[in-house]
């Protein structure tokens, strides 16, 4: 994440570096990221919200983990592109009147 252009991290509480640690020491200071049921366990170097404050998550410690800097990239990433995404329609396409052809 570039840290220089985002404006996320001033919505974080001013308390964030002893949260951060208190998270890390929580989950043994390893990656939390499962994939087919087997947790990554690298070193963990990031706290990533589970879900982003931009969707209602909260900085309680329940709405943290901690992630290696390759899954908590991996994740942003994926949480972009799909905020970037068109919605999807659920209502049928209109049909059009015989008089509007």
């Amino acid at each position: 994440m570039a840290w220089d252009s985002s404006t996320r991290r001033a919505s974080l509480p001013p308390d964030w570096p002893v949260i951060r640690v208190r998270i890390l020491t929580r989950d043994q200071g390893k990656c939390t990221w499962m994939h087919e049921g087997k947790r990554c366990g690298w070193k963990a170097t990031d706290v990533d919200h589970i879900v982003p404050h931009s969707q209602g998550g909260t900085d309680h410690d329940s709405n943290l983990t901690s992630l290696c800097s390759w899954h908590h990239r991996r994740k942003s990433a994926a949480e972009g592109h799909a905020a970037r995404r068109p919605p999807v329609s659920r209502q049928r396409p209109r049909k059009r009147h015989p008089g509007e052809l």
